[in-house]
């Protein structure tokens, strides 16, 4: 076998796995994963961010030490 039968073997199988990964991130049964997952930078936080900013300050605006 010599090296040209061998690159072309070897890209026959990263297109195929390749393919593989497309159909699997377009399959219907991942869709509502996927959105989901899109969803998480929009939800909101449990805490807004400027309380959780001043969570680390005194009442003089310093940090804790």
């Amino acid at each position: 076998m010599d090296i040209g039968t061998l690159r072309g073997v070897l890209t026959a199988i990263l297109l195929v796995l390749f393919l593989g990964i497309v159909f699997w991130a377009w399959s219907r049964k991942r869709g509502s994963e996927f959105e989901q997952a899109a969803q998480l930078p929009l939800d909101d936080d449990d805490q807004p961010r400027a309380a959780a900013a001043d969570a680390g300050r005194d009442n003089d605006g310093e940090g804790k030490q």
